[in-house]
């Protein structure tokens, strides 16, 4: 193996050249199982992750590829359980927890994705995406207050992250702080977010006199 490599298929064809040396190297099977992912050859990474898990089972991080790859099929209840156990593998592990919250939202289980998120935050308070994804489930359940709150917290650090301005206006029409929902729903638009075209509409009365 080279330090270093420019072209992915000489990376590959090394990587399978020293699995074939030796192929109890879990490290090999999940590295190769990247490369593959970057060349969105599903079927293949799939299986260099699967190799991986054989010859170490507790490579916390193998369990959550093959959760992505569940989720490139839309299956849900494949994602859940790699991710689950790659949160069993690995204690602390924020990136499962948060995974296993995406999935609860998707199945509109926002209080189960609450306490999955509060332990990835509590791992690593600066995950963006899994406070984020907070900010969706304390919506999901109506707690406005909450969702405007996490969101200017993201928004302090992130400024430029446009989904938070997406959620932060959401939050703000249920509160009929309309002048701020429209602020922030225009930020969100500015910076490539793609706001509902029916909440565009209901924000559209209260652009007057602005």
């Amino acid at each position: 193996m080279k330090e270093r490599y420019d072209d992915l298929d000489e990376y590959i064809a090394d990587l399978k050249a020293e699995i074939a040396q030796n192929d109890q190297c879990a490290n090999h099977h999940y590295n190769l199982g990247i490369a593959l992912l970057t060349k969105r050859d599903f079927v293949a990474a799939e299986s260099a992750f699967l190799e991986a898990v054989r010859n170490s089972p507790h490579l916390a991080e193998a369990y959550v590829q093959l959760g992505g790859i569940c989720l490139e099929r839309h299956d849900l209840d494949g994602c859940l359980r790699y991710n689950e156990e790659a949160a069993q593998c690995r204690a602390k592990f924020p990136v499962p927890q948060s995974n296993i919250a995406f999935v609860h939202l998707q199945r509109g289980e926002p209080e189960k994705a609450l306490a999955a998120l509060k332990k990835a935050l509590k791992w690593d308070p600066d995950f963006i995406q899994a406070k984020q994804a907070m900010t969706t489930a304390y919506f999901m359940l109506g707690e406005n207050e909450n969702c405007v709150t996490t969101c200017k917290e993201i928004l302090q650090k992130e400024p430029n992250f446009a989904p938070a301005w997406n959620n932060l206006a959401l939050a703000c029409f249920e509160l009929e702080r309309f002048k701020e929902a429209v602020e922030a729903g225009n930020q969100a638009q500015a910076l490539g977010f793609e706001v509902p075209e029916g909440f565009l509409k209901d924000l559209e009365p209260h652009r007057a006199g602005m």
